[in-house]
């Protein structure tokens, strides 16, 4: 894991963003990992743009990251301020491509309980869309060394080149061990019950249970296994499917309390 990338359009709370960028330099000191922070800018329109008055905005907004990167202790991590012109999720696909993000470092919408969402907006557009594997860390969570990790699956068939490399190399960075938890709901077919190879070497222990859904799975196995890290995998028959029809889930359908990876499984 080489590039880890923080966007700070996705919180308006200024202690949220100190905390997401402290979480994921503290995160990318132990993986040696870069750290991109970008801020997106919108450039005038053409008819009345002018060269230095967008050279300005850039400046401006590269001067708002640094604002908010003084609040931190950047412990020696290479951290790189990046503003970029146009819509987010439209820009951070383009900027994948020329900086080969391995993990995007994300906040929850809001840990007030008046705040009906866990996730809104670009934040669940970007956990909904992209291609990138997802860290959600909840706010005011400080960094600690991962030691257990629970993955929730309701399929062991991983078909997506390369899905399990986060997950491994953090596992071995951290010396860590993990314990996969299948859950079994209505939807289960027999196929889900084989398990893709290289899935079955990295699990230290495994579970089944059966629930009318993942998360409630997750919450039931909680408690019994105080894990530093929940894994899931997001595709189309799997955690977070039906949670949203928009780019929003709610806290009555899903929240998390300590930090939630989401891989790419399949299509």
């Amino acid at each position: 894991m080489n590039n880890i990338l923080v966007p700070l359009e996705v919180s308006e709370n200024s202690m949220n963003t100190t905390q997401q960028l402290q979480y994921a330099i503290d995160f990318a000191r132990e993986l040696k990992a870069v750290v991109y922070v970008i801020k997106v800018f919108k450039e005038l329109p053409r008819s009345g743009s002018l060269p230095s008055v967008n050279k300005t905005l850039k400046e401006i907004s590269e001067s708002l990251i640094e604002e908010e990167l003084a609040g931190v202790d950047r412990k020696g991590v290479n951290v790189i301020a990046y503003p970029l012109e146009g819509d987010l999720l439209e820009e951070i696909p383009k900027f994948n491509l020329e900086h080969s993000i391995d993990l995007i470092v994300l906040n929850p919408n809001s840990s007030d309980i008046k705040d009906p969402y866990f996730l809104c907006g670009v934040s669940g557009a970007l956990v909904k869309k992209t291609e990138i594997p997802i860290l959600i860390v909840p706010e005011k969570y400080s960094f600690k060394p991962i030691k257990k990790i629970l993955m929730a699956v309701k399929s062991g068939i991983v078909k997506k080149k390369n899905a399990l490399a986060p997950i491994k190399e953090i596992l071995s960075t951290f010396g860590a061990e993990m314990q996969l938890l299948q859950v079994k709901t209505v939807e289960f077919l027999p196929e889900d019950s084989e398990f893709h190879k290289d899935l079955g070497e990295i699990i230290s222990s495994y579970k089944s249970s059966e629930n009318a859904t993942l998360f409630q799975g997750v919450l039931e196995h909680l408690n019994e296994n105080h894990p530093d890290l929940i894994c899931v995998f997001r595709r189309k028959r799997g955690f977070f499917a039906k949670l949203w029809e928009e780019n929003t889930v709610l806290k009555k359908d899903f929240e998390s309390r300590i930090p939630l990876l989401v891989l790419r499984g399949s299509d």
